[in-house]
């Protein structure tokens, strides 16, 4: 697949590669790397961006916080030259028991919701982040994207020690959700959880 067309995808696998001082992951669609992020350790203001390769030569897009603390946190997606892609936002109220995402168009339209699928799994990984170490436990992680009834795809952690994620979006056949934002909203979704 081209480098320049995998926003034409509907299936992305996303891994977290193990550095020092970084969060950095690898994203690829129909077995080629597409993207690869990096996101700062105990930043004070989240900036996360999406380069073509490892060694960071083009910038793709990025994540930027709009404010250094908030409950509902909004995070706008960006291009480099800093039109915006869209806006992701932690629904502070439902995310108390489940944690849910709001995903916006670049007016701050909303296209779809992202929902944990089971209580039970936030409530046992809310468990497992206050206990030191919890890091290191797998477990569940599942998040379905919905457009009110119609379901455009899920965010699945894969069981093991390392974090692997597929992105699935085949249920958006009309592409309500343009890929760049899908998949800052999956690196949101294992990097900013605890935010």
């Amino acid at each position: 697949m081209s480098s320049d067309h995998w926003t034409d995808a509907d299936r992305f696998e996303i891994e977290q590669l193990i550095r020092p001082l970084v969060n950095l992951y690898r994203i690829s669609s129909r077995g080629a790397a597409v993207a690869f992020v990096r996101q700062k350790r105990m930043a004070i203001k989240e900036d996360i961006r999406f380069f073509r390769d490892e060694n960071e030569t083009e910038e793709l897009f990025r994540i930027k916080a709009r404010s250094l603390m908030e409950f509902g946190g909004r995070y706008d997606v960006t291009t480099p030259a800093g039109e915006k892609i869209g806006v992701l936002g932690k629904v502070f109220g439902k995310s108390l028991l489940r944690s849910t995402w709001s995903i916006m168009d670049a007016n701050e339209q909303e296209l779809a919701i992202a929902k944990e699928r089971s209580q039970f799994w936030a409530i046992v990984r809310r468990v497992i982040d206050a206990v030191p170490y919890g890091d290191f436990i797998p477990i569940v992680f599942h998040f379905r994207i919905d457009r009110g009834d119609t379901h455009l795809g899920d965010f699945t952690r894969a069981i093991g020690m390392r974090d692997r994620y597929t992105l699935d979006l085949t249920g958006d056949a009309e592409r309500t959700i343009d890929r760049r934002l899908a998949v800052a909203l999956a690196i949101a979704l294992d990097a900013l959880q605890s935010r």
